[in-house]
């Protein structure tokens, strides 16, 4: 008979079983993280930030054509471009072709790029403007204070520059 050394028998090899996820934990986990992102989407409300971003827009291209007319007045001994009148009229948008008499004609701002490279539209046209318009109203005051806003706003904003 052999004898062996002490603790020199070898245990026989170990047969644990690696544990994994059971399909309950799983489902919890996914609805857990469904709750956390619906919560996310909720507060993040992109639609709210979409409309907001295109209003932000309207504000910058109201000021653009605003500033426009004014270097055009500087240019000009003092005098704003002659199709503005006192009734509020939408402005014509850049390479359109016929004529209007609904519209005003703001080509001398975009001639030769000379104030602007082209009369900005409305983030929501054309399904929100004249098609040929921008989307933009323009008119000046008795005072011949011009005024410029947009009417498409969203969020129950109004957007609206007068210099």
């Amino acid at each position: 008979m052999r004898v062996r050394a002490f603790g020199a028998h070898r245990q026989p090899a170990s047969r644990e079983r690696t544990r994994g996820f059971t399909l309950i934990e799983i489902l919890i986990v996914i609805a857990l993280i469904g709750m956390l992102a619906a919560i996310v989407i909720v507060a993040i409300n992109p639609a709210r930030q979409f409309a907001s971003a295109r209003n932000a827009q309207r504000w910058s291209n109201v000021n653009t054509i605003l500033n426009a007319v004014y270097q055009y007045a500087v240019d000009n001994s003092g005098t704003v471009p002659t199709a503005i009148t006192t009734t509020s009229t939408e402005i014509w948008k850049t390479g359109s072709t016929g004529t209007s008499t609904a519209l005003v004609d703001l080509s001398p701002l975009t001639q030769n790029e000379k104030y602007l490279t082209s009369m900005p539209v409305d983030p929501s046209c054309p399904t929100g403007c004249n098609t040929t318009g921008t989307g933009y109203f323009i008119f000046k005051s008795a005072n011949g204070r011009i005024t410029v806003n947009a009417t498409n706003t969203e969020l129950s904003s109004t957007i609206s520059a007068t210099r």
